[in-house]
């Protein structure tokens, strides 16, 4: 802030102390063309000397950009500040935006009011691209997205939405692999404590659970609860003993779900994993906090943030969009729990 009494100083400041022309110091400021690295270095030593700030609302309306990014999560508040998985994915994408001299804008969705708020804040050019987050199937910020012709990507991959491009993992691969290893340990009757089944993530990782088990697939033996979190695995878990307490192996569908499922067994007097074995799925900072440490699948959440950010930078700057994705890979990381 300028001190009271003290004139803000001015472009034609700037002109005046490079030795150079309004034009040109506008011309490096907004970054519209070529100016000679002589005229940029007396530029940038006249910015300092001066006090120059930039009035980036000014700057914004003539380059009809606002170089901000929005990072749209729909995800109840808080879930969005327990879940480690979006704070990586966050990191991620904050560490692209920043390196191109962008802002990035969080945007929590909580409610159908917060998904209309969004909606209208999108439409109002606040935002040049978005990346989105826990979108689910017919998803009103996406639609709105979609009509807007605004530059997005979404992590991972809801149908509904084909114009929009995504990166993500193979959810359901990942998880049948993390299934098949927990029954190479000789467990034979094994459940899942399923989540979010109304995004593609959810939905893929109980296809893989099911792939896994095959013919041996007992619906009975798996619960749904509509989120990642904590409660859904203990919860899952008291109701999956409660249907089969012969259980020997347990699948979360996320680690935050899996140390929810370990609570749950310990109340019970389970052992784990001699007793039941337990798998999470992320490799987030939940699973080394368990008791045993969590056997999971290790997903790039972080390269999942820079890789989004990345696609809706080059979607901001002209780049085609393709429909499709980028899916990283993903590894079982196999510790104490299982």
């Amino acid at each position: 802030m300028t001190p009271p009494g003290r004139r803000r100083a001015t472009i034609h400041d700037v002109a005046a102390e490079a030795g150079v022309s309004r034009g040109t110091v506008s011309r490096l400021l907004n970054g519209t063309s070529y100016v000679s690295s002589e005229a940029r270095e007396a530029i940038e030593r006249a910015i300092a000397k001066v006090g120059y700030v930039q009035n980036t609302a000014a700057r914004n309306l003539v380059t009809q950009r606002s170089r901000a990014v929005g990072f749209v999560v729909h995800e109840p508040h808080e879930l969005f500040l327990d879940d480690p998985n979006i704070g990586a994915i966050l990191l991620g994408a904050n560490e692209v935006v920043s390196e191109a001299d962008f802002q990035l804008v969080v945007l929590v969705l909580d409610s159908e009011r917060d998904s209309q708020r969004v909606a209208d804040y999108l439409r109002g050019g606040f935002v040049d691209g978005a990346v989105l987050v826990s979108a689910r199937q017919h998803d009103t910020i996406a639609g709105a997205v979609e009509r807007l012709g605004l530059p997005a990507v979404f992590i991972g991959h809801p149908p509904g939405h084909p114009a929009i491009p995504y990166v993500g993992i193979d959810n359901r691969s990942a998880a049948c692999a993390v299934t098949r290893r927990l029954l190479d340990t000789g467990r034979r009757t094994v459940a899942m404590v399923a989540s979010a089944l109304d995004r593609d993530s959810g939905a893929d990782r109980l296809a893989g659970f099911r792939d896994a088990l095959g013919e041996r697939f007992d619906p009975r033996l798996v619960v749904d609860h509509p989120l990642y979190s904590y409660a859904s695995g203990l919860e899952g878990a008291r109701e999956l003993l409660r249907r089969e307490p012969g259980i020997d192996g347990i699948v979360a569908a996320s680690d935050a779900v899996a140390a929810g499922v370990l609570e749950a067994l310990r109340q019970a007097g389970r052992a784990v994993p001699d007793d039941v074995g337990v798998v999470g799925f992320d490799d987030s900072a939940w699973a080394l906090r368990c008791v045993p440490a969590l056997s999971t699948v290790r997903q790039p959440a972080r390269l999942m943030g820079r890789r989004a950010a990345e696609m809706v930078l080059a979607q901001v700057q002209g780049a085609e969009t393709r429909p499709g994705g980028t899916l990283l890979d993903t590894e079982v990381v196999w510790r104490a729990s299982a």
